[in-house]
């Protein structure tokens, strides 16, 4: 049995979604209608139809993705096939580093407190949300 062909043209959505960038299409749809991804440097529609060496950039949460489509895929398959579709530019993949170790560093807002607070914590609550 023979592997089929591979597109010669694919979705941005589905790409996206063929990818692992996005879970769904929909939420895939969704970044792209919300301007979070651009082609070739303008924002785009969902439908609009990839290329290899076309250029994305995705924003998603805090992080940026600066990529060059190598391949194309409208099927969703391993995490190691999924990044074979593209390559990401260096300095983009430095600064996410950057990102995520500075986020680690970082302590959690609450990670201090465990469980309820104590009487006195609540009384220090009280005093500060309903005034003395």
């Amino acid at each position: 049995m023979t592997e089929p062909a591979p597109p010669e043209r694919v979705r941005l959505d589905k790409w996206l979604w063929a990818a692992r960038f996005y879970k769904t299409r929909s939420l895939a749809t969704q970044a792209v209608e919300g301007g979070k991804v651009k082609l070739n440097g303008a924002r785009t529609k969902p439908s609009k139809e990839l290329k290899p060496g076309d250029r994305l950039l995705i924003h998603i949460g805090s992080y940026t993705w600066d990529i060059t489509v190598l391949a194309l895929s409208d099927r969703r398959g391993p995490a190691s096939v999924a990044r074979e579709l593209y390559a990401e530019d260096e300095a983009s993949r430095l600064q996410r580093q950057q990102q995520v170790a500075e986020r680690r560093l970082q302590a959690s807002p609450g990670a201090d407190l465990k469980g309820r607070p104590t009487k006195r914590a609540r009384r220090q609550i009280h005093r500060f949300t309903q005034g003395d």
